[in-house]
């Protein structure tokens, strides 16, 4: 199964949302990286971690956050923008921070392996939050509980 048609379903099981925004707003996490740590591991694919945690760190920083900022303020009014223009402008905003994300995963996805023997995903979310910068273990081993 592809990253992207895992992470989709994935991100829409009870609590797995939640999990994931916690640790990205509260620890600076990247969520495509941290699902494609769960996929990887499910799927026993190996991971060049140093060639992906680069390339997840480059399009967070320069595509995916300055997005996800831009959407997040349009939720709130600004003076001289009627509503529904701000509204309608967030919306498209979203539509492409969404493209991005997955644009993200599919680059990761290519620089996975062949599948093989899965691995723990505590373990691999681990990893993929200490090339961030870390989180605590117990919201990782949340993450990982409810990824299994």
């Amino acid at each position: 199964m592809s990253l992207w048609t895992w992470a989709l379903g994935a991100y829409e099981r009870p609590g797995v949302s939640e999990a994931c925004v916690e640790l990205q707003d509260e620890h600076g996490q990247s969520v495509p990286y941290l699902l494609f740590a769960a996929w990887a591991a499910l799927e026993g694919r190996r991971v060049e971690a140093i060639r992906a945690v680069a390339a997840a760190r480059a399009w967070e920083a320069e595509v995916v956050a300055p997005l996800r900022a831009a959407r997040r303020r349009l939720k709130s009014e600004m003076p001289g923008t009627a509503d529904a223009s701000r509204l309608a402008l967030r919306e498209q905003v979203k539509g492409v921070e969404f493209g991005a994300e997955r644009l993200l995963m599919e680059s990761l996805q290519a620089m996975a392996g062949e599948p093989g023997p899965q691995r723990p995903v505590a373990e691999a979310l681990a990893a993929a939050a200490m090339a961030f910068g870390g989180a605590p273990e117990a919201k990782i081993t949340r993450l990982a509980t409810l990824l299994s």
